[in-house]
């Protein structure tokens, strides 16, 4: 047997097996990077409906604070029921640093939202307006992150004929006490 040929099949083997193993590891981190991917798009999706959720029991509760026993307890209760502690949490494992810090600062509006109809803020109460308007602007800063990493697309207030996100300028009850829109523009 020749030393050449057997090194040309030794060497052609070793390609093989190297290029099989490479296209595997590819495939495999692919396959990884989509898995994570779907997660990702569930759970931010997943975590803005349990917001969502949240926001509507609140502002029931806001619009009719004689309904409920007890605010506090109410208040809390839909925040637990609408499971965004829950989400979050997943949020937390498996969101980029971007998206995970906007849930997160949506999050924390929400609760100044509860503490306000929990202490008894009615709908139209400036003090519920106080943190309404703010909660609705990180709504929309979360959306964006969400969009900007999963699609590459932004929205932008124009997109919809407003001039901030945080619906002060389409507020009957802010329009009457002359709030400042410009304050909550991004």
């Amino acid at each position: 047997m020749e030393w050449g040929t057997l090194v040309a099949t030794l060497g052609g083997g070793l390609i093989a097996i190297a290029g099989t193993v490479l296209a595997d590891r590819l495939r495999t981190r692919q396959e990884h990077r989509r898995g994570l991917q779907a997660r990702r798009r569930d759970v931010y999706t997943e975590f803005i409906a349990a917001a969502g959720a949240a926001h509507t029991e609140l502002r029931r509760l806001a619009q009719n604070p004689a309904g409920a026993d007890d605010l506090e307890e109410a208040s809390r209760a839909a925040l637990t029921d609408a499971r965004i502690y829950e989400v979050r949490e997943r949020l937390f494992i498996d969101a980029s640093a971007r998206v995970a810090g906007t849930g997160q600062a949506m999050f924390e509006r929400l609760r100044a939202l509860r503490k306000a109809v929990a202490a008894g803020a009615g709908i139209s109460a400036p003090a519920f307006h106080d943190v309404y308007h703010p909660y609705l602007d990180a709504v929309w800063a979360y959306r964006e992150a969400v969009r900007d990493e999963l699609e590459g697309r932004v929205l932008a207030p124009a997109d919809f004929g407003w001039a901030a996100w945080d619906g002060r300028e389409r507020c009957p009850h802010c329009a009457d006490r002359g709030t400042d829109t410009a304050a909550g523009q991004r």
